[in-house]
């Protein structure tokens, strides 16, 4: 979230960037100012309270000395007083600081200049491009309906064990999954990158130190009963790590990956779009998360996003790169850049990864900081990326690699397939 002191010298900044991202914050901002004010004025007679409730309470030892006992035991009551009337200011104070966090969350992150104006999709800019789009054969189909013809993924299998959204993988196609995954963390770890295995499930505190909670869209699967949440991404736990946490600064950038499955109700998504790997319910991802300094964060979402294009080189498919505009732009976010593969059977691009740097939005909910070489501790900046996601990466491979014979593995996977062609 952003810091108050962020808020209160940069009030009109604040608002006029927000706007960038479509958000009218000029109403909640000046409840925060107002609600901030409320709770000095209550930190402040409190403090004045106990500085004379210090005085008094000296002051009756002394008056009994001099035999003033009626003195002295008014000098008593008045403590008493005091110190329930205190009770009520600390908890006028501690109400004003949890709505003051209250408000302070529904605020999103500011966007980085380098955001372009913008409301939908359609307004992102294209940084990038590179691939190959390739020309398929006549009655070429999409993966949907290749992972039928050579029994890669069971769509339907999977609806009746879990419901629409939860495929099942058999033969080649589960040996797919897991060998884009392997490539995936090799690639990372040979990049710098320190694997993580986290846990599935994470607590609420961990869902809000990422911004994930408040929930506000319900699109976190819920275990109420231990008020658990499957986690919608590897970033979640990842990050998490350094909650509450104070690194060195030279142990800055922290680098790490983590697969995971995903977790995602993907509520109010229909229609063709959907269909097939498009959009489900659970997914397999390797994420890739850094720590660094405010100075440097900038030039490792640059590394990041470098290190994404090398992963859909290798895999030979004609991918662009996004840069988002503000209104497509996630809640948390600073800047983001969207990768997006060809799809040549379906005619589209999919988006295969997100890259962001968050600033310190996060670590601001996490408390996650650095000790600097002069001693000043401060709130460090907080990226993650998709490196990759499988669903659209599987959907582009198989659609643009088949061929009359059947699918070609690109060169960069067979090590770690063990097969050059599914047929």
């Amino acid at each position: 979230m952003l810091t108050l002191k962020v808020i209160t010298e940069n009030t009109q900044e604040v608002i006029d960037k927000l706007a960038k991202k479509h958000y009218d914050a000029k109403a909640i901002i000046n409840e925060v100012l107002e609600t901030d004010k409320k709770r000095k004025t209550f930190q402040q007679l409190l403090d004045s309270n106990l500085a004379n409730l210090n005085t008094i309470s000296k002051s009756i030892g002394q008056l009994m000395q001099e035999g003033k006992k009626d003195a002295a035991e008014s000098a008593r009551q008045l403590v008493a007083d005091m110190k329930n009337g205190n009770k009520k200011l600390e908890a006028g104070m501690k109400n004003a600081e949890k709505k003051l966090t209250e408000l302070l969350c529904q605020i999103p992150n500011l966007p980085s200049d380098r955001v372009p104006a913008g409301k939908h999709a359609e307004d992102n800019v294209v940084e990038k491009t590179g691939g190959v789009i390739p020309a398929l054969h006549e009655g070429a189909l999409p993966h949907w309906e290749l992972a039928k013809k050579y029994d890669l993924i069971d769509f339907e299998l999977g609806v009746k064990i879990a419901g629409a959204g939860f495929p099942v993988y058999k033969q080649k196609g589960a040996q797919l999954q897991r060998a884009l995954i392997n490539f995936f963390l090799d690639n990372a770890r040979e990049a710098g990158y320190m694997e993580i295995q986290p846990p599935y499930v994470v607590n609420a505190d961990s869902g809000y130190g990422t911004g994930q909670l408040p929930d506000k869209e319900g699109q976190m699967y819920h275990c109420e009963v231990d008020d658990l949440y499957l986690i919608p991404t590897a970033e979640v736990p990842v990050t998490n790590i350094y909650r509450d946490v104070i690194l060195d600064e030279k142990e800055l950038p922290v680098k790490n990956t983590a697969y995971s499955a995903c977790f995602r109700r993907e509520a109010g998504s229909y229609g063709k779009d959907v269909r097939g790997l498009n959009r489900l319910h659970q997914f397999d991802k390797v994420e890739i998360v850094r720590i660094d300094k405010p100075e440097h964060s900038y030039e490792s979402l640059q590394e990041m996003v470098d290190y994404v294009q090398s992963l859909v080189d290798k895999l030979e498919l004609p991918w662009r790169i996004l840069r988002l505009c503000g209104g497509d732009m996630s809640f948390t976010s600073a800047l983001t850049f969207d990768f997006e593969v060809f799809s040549a059977a379906q005619q589209r691009w999919l988006e295969v990864s997100s890259v962001s740097n968050f600033e310190s939005y996060q670590a601001n909910r996490l408390k996650c900081r650095y000790r600097s070489d002069d001693k000043k501790i401060q709130l460090c900046h907080t990226l993650n990326g998709s490196a990759l996601a499988l669903p659209r990466i599987v959907a582009a491979l198989l659609e643009n690699n088949q061929t009359p014979e059947g699918i070609r593995i690109p060169k960069a996977l067979v090590p770690y397939t063990r097969f050059e062609l599914i047929s």
